[in-house]
Order: C-alpha cells, then sequence, then structure tokens
C-alpha cells in the first residue's frame, strides 16, 4: 500500500493563494483533483492526504470538499489561525467534528520573521492543537525554521510534530551542514515524525537525480528510522520536477535496498500511525 501524505488541490476562485503570481506559470491556475486521479492510479498509490495550501478557511474547506467527493481521500491537513489563539479555538472545534481533518499546518515559511512560530499567540495555538491531539505540519525551508523544531517540542512535549519536505536539505550544495546536524536534533524527540517530500531544488526543479536524493534520505533514516518517515508526492508543485511518477519512481529507487517491512513504513505504516488515519477512514 502507498500513501502519499503531501498533496495539494487549489481552486483559485476560491481562496487568495497570495504566495501564487497569478501572471506566471506552471502555478497560476486551478488544479483538481481528476487531474491528478490518473496519476495517482497508473502509480499505484491508494490513499493521499490533502495538504493546506494557503492561510485562509476557503482552502480548507475546499479540501473537505473534495475528501468527501474522493475516496482515494483519508484525511486533510487544515488551517487554523495560529496568531489569532481565539478565533483558532472556534474554528479547531470546528474541524474536530470533521472525521477527515488529521492534522494543522499553517504557511509560516511565507513570514518574514523567522522566528514568528514562537510567538507567543502562535505558541499559544499550538497548546490548543497538543490539546486537540492533533499532529503539526511544520514547514522549515531555512536552518532557522529547522531549529525551532526543538524549541517546540520543549514547550509542547505532548505534540506530535510532522516537519515537511525534510526541512529541504541542501541538495547539490557544497556542503551538508547545519542540515545535516540540525536534523538529528530535531529527531530526537520521540513525537518529530518527516515527510520525505519536496526534494528538488526550487531554482532548478528537473535537476535532482536519485544519488542526489540518496544521502539526505538515507542521513533521514539513519536519525528517525524508517518508522517516523512518511512518503509525500507534493503534486503539484512536484510536477517541474518530472511529474508525479518520476518523483515517485525515485524514491523506490532510493528505497531499493531497504527490507520490505521498512519500505512498507515508509509508504504507508507512519501516515496511519502518525496521522491516525482509521480515525479518519478505514483503509
Amino acid at each position: 500500500m502507498i500513501i502519499d501524505t503531501h498533496l495539494h488541490v487549489w481552486d483559485l476562485d476560491r481562496s487568495p493563494y497570495s504566495w501564487i503570481d497569478r501572471a506566471v506559470p506552471p502555478f497560476n491556475r486551478t488544479f483538481t483533483f481528476d487531474e491528478v486521479a490518473p496519476q495517482l492510479a497508473e502509480n499505484g498509490v491508494d490513499a493521499v492526504i490533502l495538504v493546506q495550501a494557503d492561510d485562509d478557511d476557503r482552502d480548507t474547506d475546499h479540501m473537505l470538499e473534495v475528501a468527501a467527493e474522493r475516496p482515494e481521500v483519508v484525511g486533510v491537513v487544515a488551517f487554523v489561525p495560529l496568531h489569532e489563539p481565539a478565533r483558532a479555538a472556534v474554528r479547531l472545534e470546528q474541524l474536530l467534528e470533521n472525521p477527515y481533518v488529521v492534522g494543522i499546518r499553517n504557511l509560516t515559511h511565507d513570514r518574514p520573521d523567522p522566528d514568528w512560530v514562537l510567538r507567543p499567540d502562535v505558541d499559544e495555538t499550538l497548546g490548543l492543537i497538543e490539546q486537540a491531539g492533533l499532529p503539526w505540519d511544520h514547514v522549515a525551508v531555512v536552518p532557522r525554521h529547522l531549529e525551532h523544531v526543538a524549541t517546540i517540542s520543549e514547550r509542547h512535549p505532548d505534540l506530535r510534530i510532522v516537519i515537511d519536505h525534510l526541512a529541504k536539505p541542501p541538495i547539490g550544495e557544497a556542503s551538508r551542514e547545519p542540515w545535516w546536524s540540525l536534523i538529528e536534533i530535531a529527531a530526537q524527540n520521540p513525537l518529530v515524525h518527516a515527510k520525505i517530500s519536496g526534494l528538488y531544488p526550487g531554482a532548478d526543479p528537473a535537476s535532482w537525480t536519485v544519488e542526489g536524493l540518496r544521502p539526505f534520505v538515507d542521513r533521514a533514516l539513519e536519525v528517525f528510522g524508517p518508522s517516523r518517515l512518511m512518503y509525500g508526492g507534493d503534486w503539484p508543485v512536484s510536477a517541474p520536477a518530472g511529474g508525479y511518477g518520476a518523483v515517485l519512481n525515485g524514491l523506490h529507487e532510493v528505497l531499493t535496498a531497504l527490507p520490505r517491512p521498512e519500505t512498507d513504513e515508509v509508504w504507508s505504516g507512519a501516515a496511519r500511525r502518525t496521522y491516525g488515519l482509521p480515525r479518519a477512514l478505514p483503509l
């Protein structure tokens, strides 16, 4: 079984998506689940988790509507306004009534302040997420973001944290530091998990290679173990990196030397436990 823990759909008529330049392809259009569904089937993907792509309730509502219509969708990582604890509490209560909601995320990496996630108001809302028992998807695109995982773990010892995209390791760069050391520090908390997703250079997504990925995936396996690592296809952001199948098959190649029980963890087992998928839908 393969569970894709990181897939986006967005409708430009439903939500602002301020990070998208409406004049510049390839992301300046609506991406529907119907578009990706054949690619999922072709590549043997059994189930997916939709992940928020806008800090706006309308994006979450759209994903929940898609989830209700598509049997492949077993969960939604939703948005609540981290910096508005009172409003977040109300929205969180509403979301917990929907069985598809399996986690919470914000586009924290788009904030100009790299320490935004440590603000007192944000911290209060992370406490609410902790109390709700939902995982927190943490987007880390610079070392400072990855450093914060240890701080958040300390403040919220019962919060499950999922590091998206392995915190963007320096693939193709001259030095593996500080990512190499920081990912080990983050992994010291057994409630911290990570997604093997989005592992391609932003400036030239198609330039990635299996051998370029291998040392960073191996490092993640070393510090997390396969039971805390999950596959994420990152569609449609992965489209310029060669398409859905190329990205998935690249990970297949990287993992080929692992015994079957360990690869099963990465492809589905860790996702089931981390996101509590039986709580959402039986697979």
